[in-house]
């Protein structure tokens, strides 16, 4: 065999440990998503003022135990199965599967099981106490291509800063939950139309999720036929909870990778998703009622 022909044979590819290798590659990859976290980005505006269109975040999968939903890329039948579980809090942002669709939601725990929970005029109200509402100063959303603050969404709400910036300026509140998670929500159009919902009891292994920019969100108070989530959603349809924001973009990025820096919004890498704790009241009720 000639120096040139054994070089030949040197250089010929094992497809084979090619293919294993990336075999591997790929299932790590989904064992990671699927047990560990996975990143998540936000399609919508039914999570601000906390959460914007363009905000990339990290969402972990073991807070609340393993279920089909844990599993990435939708891969696993759907079942009532669910190991290592636990309940979620007052608070969390959490993801929800819709229960007929492959489609993550991302919304806010609201209420648990055994909770009477009803909405009146926007405000929830709790195993019948209203639940804490505070105004507090108008937050100024800085309008976008991924925050366009349109007139046919937030009519009247439209405003310039001081420097000539064009923002969204929204009425918010302060919501307060028992168990002393405090965080903003926008409600700015009266009588909308989920402004309103007579009591309903949360069952046993549910929770009831809504999305803090109630006028413009799709959640537990929306029928499945209004693309909503069609009430209380089941924990073994929980596929995470929402931990904190790795980066976020304007909408005005493109295939440039210089664009992309510059779509960068300031001030929103890392931020923590974890609701902020107040004080909650001494006769406030933290557990789910009996």
């Amino acid at each position: 065999m000639t120096d040139k022909t054994k070089k030949k044979d040197d250089e010929k590819v094992n497809w084979f440990a090619e293919i294993r290798g990336l075999a591997l590659m790929l299932l790590a990859v989904v064992a990671f998503h699927s047990f560990i976290a996975k990143p998540f980005y936000i399609p919508s505006q039914s999570m601000m003022p906390n959460l914007l269109v363009g905000d990339r975040l990290v969402v972990s999968k073991y807070p609340y135990g393993y279920s089909w939903a844990s599993i990435s890329f939708h891969m696993a039948p759907r079942g009532d199965w669910r190991v290592f579980g636990s309940v979620p809090e007052y608070g969390d942002i959490v993801i929800p599967v819709h229960p007929e669709r492959d489609e993550d939601y991302i919304k806010r725990v609201v209420a648990l099981p055994g909770d009477r929970i009803a909405v009146t005029n926007g405000q929830l109200v709790l195993n019948g106490e209203p639940v804490p509402q505070e105004v507090v100063p108008a937050i100024e959303v800085p309008v976008d291509p991924n925050s366009p603050c349109t007139t046919f969404d937030y009519p009247g709400l439209q405003a310039r800063t001081e420097n000539g910036e064009e923002v969204c300026r929204i009425p918010t509140y302060q919501e307060t939950l028992p168990n002393g998670a405090t965080y903003r929500i926008f409600d700015h159009q009266p009588d909308y139309p989920l402004d309103n919902m007579d009591e309903i009891l949360i069952p046993e292994g549910h929770v009831f999720v809504m999305g803090d920019n109630r006028d413009h969100s799709a959640d537990s108070r929306a029928s499945i036929m209004e693309q909503g989530l069609g009430g209380p959603i089941p924990f073994e349809n929980i596929g995470g909870r929402a931990e904190f924001i790795t980066f976020s973009l304007d909408g005005t990025a493109s295939w440039n990778p210089i664009s992309w820096f510059a779509a960068m919004r300031s001030g929103r890498a890392w931020t923590s998703l974890r609701p902020e704790m107040s004080t909650p009241p001494a006769d406030a009720e933290t557990d789910p009622v009996a």
